[in-house]
């Protein structure tokens, strides 16, 4: 590396740099100080290189933001709005600082599409490139797991499964525009935001992101709910992505559900409510679980530790 640790900091910093008038003092001090009102959501996230990211399929500025998405799903999954990032970087010394400016350019091009700064945060060295994220959000009435009730309708803001289709192709040398676009979503996820939002407008009474797996993240607020998630597949169908999803999966011979049940990495959303947008996939009944995910082979999801 032929440039020191004040370099980064100043490209870095140039890049992060932000009118945001709520805050009082950002990069550059011990610590930023930021003026809110009303409560606030925190949340972090933690991205390992050949865990979580592989700079050898994704370009820095893609890195960037699908880490970034990763922090403000949660803070949209709780019914609240992003307001201020804190990034972390571990880097080896052998990244350029092309690709270290392309990095914080992802990261402020997704942040900057919800309105949210950053303020600050860290830098180091080390054995392999490691990126966390710290995301403030500000919410009146946040929307939690256990708020599911019986005779809700269970929604998704869209079809989940392009993220994990996209990690199935990219080393297939895909020509089609399908596979290309699945890519595109395992390197840097379309969310919906939006639909976010507007749930929360709705008063959905839960809500999460889809980021390992909808199987998992189903029964995870049918159990803090005390209620079963009952789901219908035919509904799935319904959706004007389904034939596309399975286009490429027929195409690879793997069973579509495989990617809509057990993948991640979408941040789809997930809620339950009344009257909301997206895709609406089952109800809420009494009971304690999931059903109408089944599948004659076992799905395989995501663990950080097999």
């Amino acid at each position: 590396m032929n440039f020191s640790e004040a370099e980064i900091i100043e490209v870095v910093a140039e890049i992060f740099r932000s009118p945001d008038l709520r805050i009082e003092l950002g990069i550059g001090d011990d610590a930023a100080v930021v003026a809110s009102s009303g409560r606030t959501v925190i949340t972090t996230d933690t991205a390992v290189e050949g865990t979580h990211f592989n700079a050898s399929w994704s370009g820095a500025f893609d890195i960037g933001r699908k880490i970034t998405a990763a922090n403000l799903a949660d803070i949209y999954a709780m019914g609240a709005v992003p307001s201020f990032l804190v990034v972390a970087l571990t880097l080896t010394g052998d990244e350029s600082l092309e690709w270290i400016g392309e990095l914080a350019e992802g990261i402020v091009h997704e942040a900057r599409s919800c309105g949210a700064s950053i303020v600050g945060g860290d830098l180091t060295r080390g054995a392999i490139k490691v990126i966390s994220i710290t995301a403030l959000g500000e919410v009146d009435i946040p929307i939690v797991r256990s708020g599911a009730q019986v005779g809700d309708s269970i929604y998704l803001s869209s079809l989940p499964g392009w993220s994990a289709a996209g990690m199935c192709v990219i080393d297939s040398e895909p020509t089609s525009d399908l596979a290309l676009h699945a890519i595109s979503e395992f390197c840097a996820p379309t969310v919906d935001y939006s639909v976010a939002l507007d749930w929360a407008h709705k008063r959905a009474t839960s809500m999460c992101d889809v980021s390992d797996a909808l199987i998992i993240q189903a029964k995870q607020i049918a159990d803090a709910s005390q209620i079963q998630f009952n789901f219908d597949k035919s509904a799935f169908e319904k959706s004007s992505e389904f034939a596309q999803l399975k286009e490429v999966a027929d195409s690879l011979d793997v069973d579509v559900w495989q990617w809509i049940i057990a993948g991640g990495e979408d941040h789809v959303f997930l809620a339950t409510g009344k009257d909301l947008s997206g895709l609406c996939v089952g109800k809420v009944s009494t009971g304690i679980g999931v059903t109408g995910l089944e599948m004659k082979k076992a799905p395989v999801t995501w663990r950080h530790f097999q």
